[in-house]
Parts: C-alpha cells; sequence; structure tokens
C-alpha cells in the first residue's frame, strides 16, 4: 500500500510539473500578436462571443463568465446550436473567440464565413497554428502543447491548462485595457464574500454601544461575566470618561479562569487587553477582515472608534462579516 500511495503522488507531481511547463513555454511564445487580439476583442459596445465543443466548450464557457464578472459583456455560443437558431445571440460586429486544440473543428469551420460576414473579427485560442482554423481566424494565439499530462499523452490536460491561461490572460489585459477596478468588480459580485468586502464598510455591519457590554477597569468578575452573557457578543469594552480602554473576550475569560487565583478579587483590568487593536467605521470591511486574519492567533472581534480618538462607535465580530444575515 505504501509504494502504490508513493507511485501515486510520484504520477501526481509529474502530472502538475508538465502543465506548470506547458503553460510557461506558452507564456514565452507570446508575441506582439497578443496586444492585436486584445484590440480586437475589445469593444465597447456589444459583446464577445465565445465558441468551442467538447472539453474545448466547457473551457469557452468559464471564459465567457470571467469576461462578463470583469468588465467585458460576453455569451457561451454552442457551435452545434448556433447552427439550428442560436445564431441570433451573435449581433453585427460581436468579436468571437474560436477555442479548438485540434485547429480542425467541423462546427467552428463551418461558423467562420458567417461571422466574417457579420463583420466580427475572430481570435482563435488554438492547438495547432498550421491547421484550417489557423489559416481563417484573424488572429491566432499559441495553445500547443508538447505533451499532455496524462499517461497516455492523449487526454486534453496540458493544452486545456495552456488554452486557459491564454483566456485569463486575455480577460485580464482588457480589464486594464478598460480601467476595471475593484470596486467595479465588486459590483459583478454583489453576493458574494468578496462583494461585500470591497462594497462594504465597517460601519454597515457594526454592533452599536448599546448592544455592546461596557465595563469599567474596577468592574469585578461576576458582574463582568454577567454583562457578557446578557449582551452575548463575545466580548466586552472596558470604558473610562476618555474612551476605550481595552477590550476583554470569551477567550481572555477562559484563560484567565484556568489559573489558581481568587476569582472574587478580580478586576476587569486584570483581565482586558489595554489599547486593543482597533477600526474606524468607514473602514472597508475587507481590510478589517484582513486585520482579524492576519494574526498568528485569530481575532474574533474589533472595537470600531473615532478616527484619531478613543470614542467608541461600535463592535465588530469575525462572525458578523463572514455570516451575514439573510434578508
Amino acid at each position: 500500500m505504501k509504494d502504490f500511495t508513493t507511485n501515486e503522488l510520484i504520477s501526481a507531481r509529474k502530472v502538475m510539473q508538465t502543465i506548470s511547463k506547458s503553460i510557461h513555454q506558452a507564456s514565452t511564445k507570446l508575441n506582439s500578436q497578443f496586444s492585436v487580439a486584445v484590440d480586437a476583442l475589445f469593444c465597447k459596445k456589444g459583446k464577445i462571443v465565445v465558441t468551442g465543443i467538447g472539453k474545448s466548450g466547457h473551457l469557452g464557457k468559464k471564459l465567457a463568465s470571467t469576461l462578463c464578472s470583469t468588465g467585458s459583456p460576453a455569451s457561451f455560443l454552442h457551435p452545434s446550436e448556433a447552427v439550428h437558431g442560436d445564431l441570433g445571440l451573435h449581433q453585427l460586429g460581436d468579436p468571437v473567440i474560436f477555442l479548438s486544440n485540434s485547429g480542425t473543428t467541423p462546427e467552428l469551420l463551418y461558423l467562420e464565413p458567417i461571422f466574417h460576414s457579420r463583420n466580427s473579427q475572430i481570435v482563435g485560442i488554438l492547438g495547432l497554428l498550421d491547421s484550417p482554423l489557423g489559416k481563417k481566424v484573424d488572429l491566432a494565439l499559441d495553445a500547443s502543447v508538447k505533451h499532455e499530462a496524462d499517461p497516455f499523452d492523449v487526454v486534453p490536460t496540458a493544452s486545456f491548462s495552456v488554452a486557459a491561461s491564454l483566456g485569463d490572460a486575455l480577460s485580464s489585459a482588457l480589464m486594464k485595457r478598460r480601467g476595471f477596478s475593484e470596486i467595479d468588480y465588486a459590483k459583478t459580485h454583489p453576493g458574494g464574500q468578496l462583494g461585500r468586502n470591497l462594497i462594504l464598510n465597517v460601519s454597515d455591519i457594526m454592533r452599536k454601544p448599546k448592544e455592546i457590554a461596557l465595563v469599567q477597569k474596577q468592574t469585578p468578575l461576576n458582574e463582568l461575566v454577567a454583562e457578557m452573557t446578557e449582551k452575548s457578543l463575545g466580548a466586552a469594552c472596558v470604558m473610562n470618561e476618555n474612551g476605550l480602554q481595552g477590550i476583554i473576550t470569551d477567550g481572555d475569560l477562559r484563560r484567565v479562569l484556568r489559573k489558581e487565583i481568587d476569582l472574587t478579587k478580580l478586576r476587569a483590568e486584570q483581565i482586558m487587553t489595554s489599547s486593543p487593536k482597533s477600526v474606524t467605521p468607514d473602514m472597508a470591511l475587507g481590510k478589517a477582515l484582513k486585520i482579524m486574519e492576519t494574526k498568528h492567533s485569530q481575532i474574533t472581534v474589533l472595537p470600531v472608534v473615532k478616527k484619531g480618538s478613543k470614542e467608541l462607535l461600535g463592535l465588530i465580530r469575525i462572525h458578523d462579516i463572514l455570516t451575514p444575515e439573510i434578508i
């Protein structure tokens, strides 16, 4: 069993290394044609139509989705369905991306004159430039590989990954050409964590002071626990007339309870973290999350203070960032 596992690991690494090497080799073959391809695909009106069949078709759906999410409207067109009515998706002048490893895909060869008759430029991501499709497209990007990564050198593995990487390179270049920003990206992902991190600020989800357990430095342990239990946010803020002095979390309580000390004499100032890390209400949610996650031990709550002061405005929990309320 051990030898079998070792052989599988060796094989797995070989597959990944072959794919990695193939992508690197493809990157060295890029030339000025790539920029010309970006020119062809950069359209202020209309959309990019991506088409391919088989594994290339699956890649085409992914590429169209990536383009859409990065500021370049795009649609996938199944080449077989295209000739039975779906060609209506393609409009006059829409640029087209052909995906074909062999460069001989019959369905794409059939569609080529139709797209050209509609004043569309065709960019090919092809595994063989000297092929029928290579001679008919307006611009061809070289997606050829020396070897596939599977044991028989026949399964679209390395070739699929190289074509995918070229598609990603085009998407990235178009993002820069359009001046597509992080905020623009967030607007296409409003329902996900990425969108929340970029669009929302701390003030949008922070808990207000009335919801927070507030104590003084001399508050005894029993009153502290009672206050934290009532407010149930996993933390208490230690305050005085100058504002925030410290914070006590559930973890702090658990650690102090393990010690052999007289708990009846314990006060909040003996447990609290003085001068805790804090955030301001105008900070992006993603930046607050990064502060919470970059310490060697994850921070679960952060006080929210007025910029340049210790005035407590709220409390933000990692739970509220990662588990939004469903409306």
